[in-house]
């Protein structure tokens, strides 16, 4: 199934595709203040509608985890990073997806302030 999303006021527009049977909270120190409930897809299912410059990225930490948020209205829709195999990865905020029942996605609660 294909999903659109975006941020808050729509400068950052995106579709995905995939089978969305789950989300994961974390409780990290970006997460928590987030309150993102991420779906993790290949990169290459992530598929931007609006120019990639329409985004910018906060790193931290190791910087490993890109971090794509909107400047104009500071929603964080989705982030980039690479799996331990190597495969690039997209980590969607559910919460960004249009026409999504968020209370029918399971969600895994994951202990990330523990790594």
């Amino acid at each position: 199934m294909t999903y659109t999303g975006s941020c808050h006021c729509g400068h950052v527009r995106f579709e995905v595709e995939g089978t969305l049977d789950g989300a994961m909270a974390c409780n990290c120190s970006i997460c928590q203040r987030k309150g993102s409930l991420l779906w993790f897809v290949p990169r290459d299912r992530l598929r931007l509608l609006t120019p990639e410059e329409n985004c910018a990225t906060y790193t931290f930490g190791p910087h490993t985890i890109k971090h794509r948020f909107c400047p104009k209205c500071g929603i964080h829709p989705y982030g980039e990073a690479t799996d331990p195999a190597g495969t690039r990865m997209a980590a969607i905020n559910i919460r960004c997806l249009d026409q999504v029942d968020l209370e029918s996605v399971p969600v895994k609660h994951f202990d990330g302030r523990a790594i």
